[in-house]
């Protein structure tokens, strides 16, 4: 029997498939930060090497049901590393969305040279059977969590001596440092895949021009004019907030720089007229929970990570 639905590529030009998709991403993970303009930003902007599909499952009546992010982890130094993320709007769960959304995707992987899928799967026994009926092993967890801007935060700290904050702005004429300081922080943070920055212009495509990037509130600390720690923000402009990647150099860390970027720029979002924060955090980087707890911030939903061999 054809089921009443199809799967196809989203399409950046058509009116309701962005709008479509949002609505799909935050009614299934509420904490998750996008943006109609995100959405057809990530279709048209993806880098060829990722050979990346966002896929949409849609009705007759043309509503967005569901969606899946797939394509291959090229940053990764691993042959073969690929992503397979899918979310279905809980209004229209066990109709069998979510099992054609995966199959089509890894139809495309296996095309491309995909190996090891990885997926994010929200944490739930629903969840878990599904992603392990299609062989998906569980590795790690990582927590959303939220802040809300209108309540008391706690103070950023004393500024130390030789230490100045400025938002990334300041490096609109030159973000070199801010992409050498990304990488290194970005190699570090716990992941099962790897990732490993070393195109700056790559980086300034995808990462420094993100629709959702927000200059003015991403926070850097530099320590005797070199940029040692920072916090990137991500804004919808509106309400919402999210840090993107918070992160302090080797040889910075240990001062306490993180702690003082992330709380300064969740001062400039609430000073800008944003009421939530929401963050994401690996649950082996006992570090960054630590700041998070300290910041106010609380878990609001679990996602684990799975992995799947392909054949």
């Amino acid at each position: 029997m054809t089921p009443p639905f199809s799967v196809r590529d989203l399409d950046p030009a058509s009116p309701t498939d962005a709008e479509g998709v949002t609505a799909v991403l935050r009614a299934a993970v509420p904490p998750h930060l996008t943006t109609p303009e995100a959405v057809r930003w990530s279709v048209g902007h993806a880098p060829a090497a990722q050979r990346f599909r966002l896929l949409v499952a849609q009705d007759e009546e043309g509503l967005v049901l569901g969606r899946a992010q797939v394509g291959l982890a090229h940053e990764s130094p691993t042959r073969g590393a690929a992503f397979c993320n899918v979310y279905v709007h809980p209004e229209h769960l066990r109709r069998g969305v979510g099992s054609a959304l995966v199959r089509e995707a890894e139809k495309h992987l296996v095309e491309v040279g995909g190996r090891s899928v990885y997926s994010w799967v929200l944490e739930g026994p629903g969840n878990r059977a599904f992603a392990a009926s299609f062989g998906y092993t569980p590795s790690r967890s990582a927590h959303f969590l939220r802040l809300d801007l209108t309540a008391g935060l706690p103070e950023a700290g004393e500024v130390p001596v030789g230490v100045e904050l400025v938002p990334a702005s300041a490096f609109d004429g030159d973000p070199r440092p801010l992409f050498l300081l990304d990488a290194e922080c970005t190699k570090d943070e716990p992941s099962d895949i790897g990732i490993e920055l070393d195109d700056y212009a790559d980086w300034l495509e995808y990462t420094w021009n993100h629709p959702l990037l927000d200059r003015e509130l991403t926070t850097v600390v530099l320590v005797d004019g070199v940029p040692a720690a920072f916090s990137a923000a991500h804004s919808d402009r509106v309400s919402r907030y999210s840090s993107a990647m918070t992160g302090t150099l080797r040889a910075y860390r240990g001062r306490g720089l993180a702690s003082l970027a992330k709380a300064t720029a969740l001062r400039r979002a609430r000073a800008a007229g944003l009421t939530e924060a929401f963050t994401g955090n690996d649950m082996e980087n006992g570090p960054m929970l630590a700041i998070n707890r300290r910041l106010g911030y609380e878990i609001v939903a679990t996602e684990v990570r799975h992995v799947h061999e392909l054949g």
